[in-house]
């Protein structure tokens, strides 16, 4: 079964977040998932950038979890 990536952009100060963004890949494991999904992490916060971040205290969350709908095939 394939893992699907989904990042959780949110703003602590406005108490909400964005509908999460699904990451185009699928992977294999939970562990390849994870390590994208740090660095995709760290790759967005740093295009949204410092005065961003501090202004709207964004932070992201990210969930692996198993795509429900990949066959067998898919592996």
């Amino acid at each position: 079964m394939k893992i699907i990536l989904a990042l959780i952009i949110c703003s602590y100060s406005a108490g909400t977040c964005l509908p999460p963004y699904m990451y185009p890949e699928k992977f294999n494991d939970q562990y390849d998932c994870f390590m994208e999904g740090y660095n995709q992490s760290i790759l967005k916060m740093e295009k949204l950038g410092r005065k961003e971040i501090n202004e709207y205290e964004i932070y992201i969350r990210f969930i692996c979890s198993p795509d429900t709908e990949s066959t067998e095939e898919d592996t």
